[in-house]
């Protein structure tokens, strides 16, 4: 009898000793859990801070850039504004105005060949501190809506050109520009790159069409006035001109990009003037030839589509249909690709274009003619 009450005096000790043990360990773990919660709980506010910071950081950089280098954008008119600056709010309303970007101390500003006029065209330039210029433009091109005017000044600042071969699509760009007129200058708007590489097809004053290829494709806002104006990534560098934006569409706007213009402006600001060699063609790459002929493929190269009369490369034998694959042995690709290396030619300099034929490769040596 003794012997089974001492079993079951041990046996509710035991009992009840894990009954304390257990407890014991679930409040060390319950404690243990909170701490560990309270720590993830703690990091994660530290972290939300140090983002919120971050951003911060990063906006204030681009307003402070933008602010530096807003003296670079100026007015392009036309018309004299009457020694009324175009920046002014009794300026003359009726002017056509459109917007430049100072790209050289020694008095050349960028923009587009449509605001300007061709080349040897006079038009206005009126700066952030209201003088205007009677000015010229010095090289101007149509195919690529670009101009450059040269200013009879010196410019103590000018913008940095960036490289528009490295843009990514979704990277944060903003244009600045002169929407409408004079009174809404230096108007700053941000998107993002939507797509490279786009080819548009635009109606001319005559009805007839034209092609723009190669352009940058942005959302951030492009309204008339914007014209010309620089498309800035968020260092503050021009990667694309400003030039047209889908009118039957909101936030579709395009770019040229920076890069096709750098031979041309590199010349100018070290040599004061710059002729232009001339291979007489016109060529597309594979993301046109659908506009042009849906029959057509290209697995590379650039497909001739306009050759000029007797010009260089019709004497060297170049014909309409003929694919050019290399120029001087560098592969090319894009049409612009070869206009940047024409551009850093001279008149009377010769070039050997490999081109395939019927599917047979040939070169033809050219000599470079004057435009």
């Amino acid at each position: 009898m003794k012997n089974s009450f001492g079993i079951f005096i041990k046996n509710v000790f035991i009992i009840l000793l894990i009954s304390v043990v257990s407890i014991f360990l679930y409040k060390l773990y319950d404690e243990i859990e909170i701490n560990i919660e309270s720590e993830s709980i703690e990091n994660t506010n530290i972290e939300t801070k140090k983002v919120s910071y971050e951003e911060s950081e990063n906006e204030k950089d681009i307003t402070q850039i933008i602010e530096e280098i807003s003296d670079c954008v100026v007015g392009i008119s036309k018309e004299n504004s009457k020694n009324d600056s175009i920046f002014l709010n009794n300026s003359n309303s009726t002017n056509k105005i459109g917007t430049g970007l100072i790209v050289s101390k020694k008095g050349y500003v960028l923009t587009n060949n449509h605001v300007c006029g061709e080349k040897n065209s006079k038009c206005y330039v009126t700066l952030e501190n209201g003088k205007e210029y009677n000015s010229t433009v010095v090289w101007s091109d149509s195919d690529i809506d670009l101009a450059i005017i040269k200013v009879d000044t010196v410019f103590l600042k000018t913008f940095e050109l960036g490289d528009s071969d490295s843009i990514k699509v979704g990277q944060t760009v903003y244009a600045i520009g002169n929407p409408i007129g004079f009174e809404f200058q230096r108007t700053v708007t941000s998107g993002i790159i939507s797509a490279i590489d786009r080819t548009i097809k635009i109606e001319n004053e005559d009805k007839t069409y034209s092609y723009m290829s190669e352009l940058i494709q942005t959302d951030a806002t492009i309204n008339p006035g914007n014209s010309g104006g620089p498309l800035i990534n968020s260092d503050g560098e021009v990667i694309g001109i400003n030039t047209v934006k889908i009118t039957s569409a909101e936030g579709i706007g395009f770019a040229v990009p920076i890069n096709i213009i750098k031979p041309i402006l590199e010349k100018l600001d070290k040599e004061g003037e710059f002729e232009e060699a001339s291979i007489g063609i016109f060529a597309y790459d594979n993301s046109f030839l659908p506009y042009l002929d849906k029959n057509i493929k290209l697995d590379s190269g650039i497909y001739v589509a306009q050759v000029i009369l007797d010009g260089p490369s019709a004497r060297a034998g170049l014909k309409i249909g003929d694919i050019i694959t290399h120029i001087d042995g560098i592969e090319i690709n894009k049409m612009s690709e070869l206009r940047k290396y024409i551009y850093q030619k001279k008149y009377k300099d010769q070039v050997t274009l490999t081109v395939n034929r019927n599917k047979k490769e040939k070169n033809l040596k050219v000599i470079l003619g004057l435009k």
